[in-house]
């Protein structure tokens, strides 16, 4: 039996990549929003199926059924950018559920599962999880809360065979980096990024890693264009 990886964020960007680098070895769980995209890749990857949840509303009977879980990768995320004297609450509420608050959940919600298959948890984290730059305060400290979540998840989990990796990689030519760089008012320019490719083969890093080996904590960076 081929094992199980359930990826958020799949829809698009690196989420998907992850999902095409894992197609040839797992079963796919395809977490997202939009479920035009989850069914046209499902319909590329045989051996995948839409898992169309809203992360932020999860429910204990969206995860019914899933006894065993080899993989659960958390790819999803929003960026909102701007000055903290011109940052309300509501986008500091909104990017802390999004990027912490439904990882911390949905990860509960399934360790039953994971446990069962001493399973492994990927965090897609950010630069920003290690820098924080101006006007990314709200989602540096969301990385950052994802850092320690992700550590204290590795200290707890261990004991229970379940591994966890957090991912940092740079910036990403991805639509979520093309909606940034217009909040920055500077020019998408992708080639001056990283592919979400490199990211998911990092992810594939980590997760094939022999037994002996936990790696607990990867960085990608551009070879060229911005550092954070």
């Amino acid at each position: 039996m081929r094992p199980t990886a359930l990826i958020t964020g799949a829809s698009r960007g690196i989420g998907a990549a992850i999902a095409r680098a894992l197609a040839p070895t797992h079963d796919l769980l395809l977490g997202g929003r939009d479920g035009t995209a989850l069914d046209a890749l499902c319909h590329e990857l045989p051996g995948s199926r839409p898992w169309a949840v809203e992360l932020t509303d999860l429910t204990p009977a969206e995860v019914e059924g899933i006894e065993r879980l080899d993989l659960l990768v958390h790819s999803a995320g929003i960026a909102r950018l701007g000055h903290l004297a011109d940052t309300p609450a509501e986008v500091w509420r909104r990017t802390l559920e999004v990027n912490v608050v439904a990882v911390a959940e949905l990860t509960r919600l399934l360790l039953p599962a994971l446990r069962a298959a001493r399973g492994h948890v990927v965090l897609i984290n950010s630069g920003a999880g290690q820098r924080a730059n101006p006007n990314w305060g709200s989602y540096a400290a969301s990385k950052f809360a994802l850092r320690a979540y992700g550590d204290v998840l590795r200290e707890e989990e261990q004991p229970n065979g379940v591994r966890v990796t957090s991912i940092f990689p740079g910036r990403v030519g991805t639509d979520m980096q093309r909606d940034v760089r217009e909040q920055e008012g500077e020019p998408y320019e992708p080639g001056r990024y990283l592919e979400a490719e490199s990211v998911a083969r990092a992810v594939l890093a980590a997760v094939t890693a022999t037994p002996d080996a936990h790696v607990t904590e990867i960085t990608v960076r551009p070879a060229a264009g911005p550092t954070r």
